[in-house]
């Protein structure tokens, strides 16, 4: 992952709403919400969470597809395991074996994702 990449991912979750859309779609996984309803478990209106969804979006920290009239948001894992990853990945100062349970629970989940 590019620093770029990284930092554009923690500015989308550095808003207090785009994290809770976030984190409630990561306990919805792997079905995904309705734009409706997390604007209803929310409390947000659908126009402001309109632009929440474009920005974790671009960020690729979420996907969207249509069902019926519906779309539905998942919260991509993959892409938050790559980026748990980046910030850690020099961790440990050069001793690797003391982050070992930590980075492999990172790679299983996102070996779950692909």
């Amino acid at each position: 992952m590019e620093s770029d990449t990284a930092i554009e991912s923690l500015a989308a979750l550095a808003q207090a709403t785009r994290l809770d859309v976030f984190r409630l779609l990561v306990r919805h996984e792997p079905d995904g919400l309705s734009a409706g309803e997390i604007a209803r478990r929310l409390g947000v209106p659908h126009n402001t969470l309109s632009t929440h969804f474009s920005v974790l979006a671009r960020a690729g920290l979420i996907r969207s597809e249509r069902q019926s009239r519906s779309i539905i948001y998942r919260a991509d894992l993959g892409a938050i395991g790559r980026l748990a990853a980046y910030l850690v990945e020099d961790c440990c100062g050069g001793r690797p074996g003391a982050c070992a349970p930590f980075l492999a629970d990172l790679t299983r989940l996102e070996a779950s994702e692909n």
